[in-house]
């Protein structure tokens, strides 16, 4: 069963690890792929230096200010799309980014093994028929300073935000 709305509309810090044992579902074709979700990271918004919306509202950032269960997608580097879940409220700009899925480690791969690019930046989760998310059962998890992101104030990059299940 599709995760309802009512499910996304929480804090990224709350969701992250709540994701963990949820399916993520793929059609390409008439091909359904179905993923367990095995690592995420949270993004708190514009007072988290990590976010992306922490400089405030931008083109890019715009699909994180909408409905939570929407899918942000971007391009990393020039080179990998990565795949962010919109949670929380209308104008609190918080993310879950799907840093891996069972047998596939890595946010670049993630996307690549699943085509998941630009096309489906906005996607609509809870009514799409290219991208959503169904339930699953909840791992045990152990926790870690989130990556990539020395460009966070030290504070923002020692916060236990990445949820890894075991």
């Amino acid at each position: 069963m599709r995760l309802p709305l009512d499910f996304y509309k929480r804090p990224a810090v709350y969701l992250a690890p709540l994701l963990l044992g949820k399916v993520l579902c793929r059609r390409v074709g008439n091909d359904i792929m179905r993923f367990s979700i095995a690592e995420t990271e949270a993004y708190a918004g514009e007072n988290d230096t990590a976010c992306h919306a922490h400089r405030g509202r931008t083109p890019r950032t715009d699909v994180m200010y909408g409905v939570g269960g929407t899918a942000y997608v971007y391009l990393c580097y020039g080179i990998h799309h990565l795949l962010n879940i919109v949670v929380a409220g209308i104008n609190e700009p918080e993310c879950v980014l799907i840093r891996g899925v069972e047998g596939i480690s890595g946010p670049g791969r993630l996307t690549k093994a699943l085509q998941i690019d630009m096309s489906l930046n906005k996607e609509d989760l809870i009514n799409s028929n290219a991208l959503w998310l169904e339930g699953g059962v909840q791992p045990s998890y152990t926790t870690t300073p989130r990556v990539g992101i020395n460009y966070a104030s030290e504070e923002d990059k020692m916060r236990q935000w990445r949820f890894i299940a075991r």
